[in-house]
């Protein structure tokens, strides 16, 4: 009997102390003498923030897909293109050298890119010469 009565108020003592220690969920002010005034609002912008940079990646991935398509000398179905805040990594693989040197070019004059890394190969098609 005293057994399970230990076991109940360590239970009820480990509820009580995790419960002070929660953190309030992002968008619902903080409450408490332990709140920090600005905690929530910085915690809705910076959730905010990433999705829009990662919108922008999107965005502007696309621009360079986009832009890439329009030579139809280049096969840009075997090129992967990774955009962040602007920087542009280029994988994959090409059937001429040339079209590297272009590839690059045109990326890099796509609005909103800040730099470019090229790691595309030369890989001749299936059956080539």
């Amino acid at each position: 009997m005293k057994n399970n009565h230990v076991i109940e108020l360590a239970v009820a003592v480990l509820f009580v102390a995790a419960s002070m220690n929660a953190w309030p969920q992002s968008g619902q002010p903080a409450s408490g003498p332990a709140s920090v005034p600005g905690a929530s609002s910085m915690t809705a912008s910076g959730a905010a923030a990433p999705a829009t940079g990662r919108k922008a990646d999107r965005a502007l991935r696309r621009k360079v897909y986009a832009a890439i398509g329009k030579l139809k000398e280049i096969s840009a179905g075997n090129i992967g293109i990774t955009a962040k805040d602007g920087a542009i990594t280029l994988n994959g693989s090409v059937t001429d050298a040339s079209q590297i040197d272009k590839v690059v070019e045109i990326t890099k004059g796509v609005p909103g890119v800040t730099s470019v890394t090229n790691k595309l190969t030369v890989k001749k098609p299936f059956g080539g010469m």
